[in-house]
């Protein structure tokens, strides 16, 4: 049992450090809680454990947050009500949940591949002055980004990794700001989106959080965001998210032969 939560341990501190670098964190957690509880357990055990470092992320963009207020509000709802969705799919269904975890690890994984060029895309893009107020948009826009961040929210809520760069790839073309005021609203909306999928874990008949294993996690995680956020300009990046993509890829070939060798 002391190997087993050193182990997850161990996970939830890399992911956290991982978090504060390049993103990613949850192809480590979630694959590393596989090993010793359910799929269902581990989607559930892997959000609570990482959930506390979006919020600490968010709070670091507080000024860009309050400069896009506004638009932060609107997403709120349609990132409450798919969270919660998304999360009431896993309790009400786990077998199916196992059933797709090869495609959820391999989604998330191939998420990951373009998160790099969709980041330099995104900045070139907004090349607007910090201080530059947010665009105006059309309504019908807003309504399909919205409708855009309820589905991506439910399958933050099923899953959750890769929700992020889903999110920057609308918020491109709605005018937020510059590329720091879209992580802030990314980073909050995600720590949302979290904490509905959370309180959705948490209220289901059959516990899905393995407390146990959840509460070192947690404080792992908070150690490796902080850490990883202190050697963040000494780390070389790119190197990171090539052994994240290579991690990630071969976790999507594991678990495909695993739910498809019998076939």
């Amino acid at each position: 049992m002391e190997w087993t939560l050193a182990f997850l341990c161990l996970s939830a501190f890399l992911a956290g450090a991982m978090n504060s670098v390049a993103g990613g964190g949850t192809l480590l957690t979630f694959p590393a809680l596989t090993a010793v509880v359910s799929p269902a357990v581990a989607n559930a055990t892997s959000t609570v454990a990482l959930l506390p470092g979006s919020f600490a992320g968010a709070l670091g963009y507080r000024r860009e947050l309050w400069e896009c207020r506004r638009f932060v509000g609107r997403m709120l709802l349609p990132s409450v009500v798919g969270g919660g969705f998304g999360a009431w799919l896993v309790v009400n269904n786990p077998k199916a949940f196992a059933s797709l975890v090869p495609w959820l690890i391999l989604t998330a994984a191939m998420l990951f591949v373009i998160q790099a060029p969709l980041a330099k895309w995104l900045k070139r893009r907004t090349t607007a002055p910090r201080d530059t107020p947010t665009r105006k948009v059309s309504r019908p826009i807003q309504c399909a980004v919205m409708v855009f961040q309820l589905l991506i929210a439910i399958y933050g809520g099923y899953f959750g990794a890769g929700i992020g760069i889903l999110m920057l790839s609308a918020l491109g073309f709605m005018g937020v700001g510059d590329i720091h005021r879209m992580n802030a609203v990314k980073t909050l909306l995600a720590a949302v989106i979290n904490t509905a999928t959370v309180a959705v874990f948490l209220s289901a008949s059959d516990p899905l959080v393995r407390w146990d294993f959840a509460w070192p996690m947690v404080i792992s995680s908070i150690l490796g965001g902080y850490c990883g956020a202190r050697v963040a300009r000494r780390l070389p990046a790119q190197s990171v998210r090539y052994a994240v993509i290579v991690i990630g890829f071969s976790l999507a070939a594991y678990y495909f032969l695993k739910e498809y060798a019998t076939l």
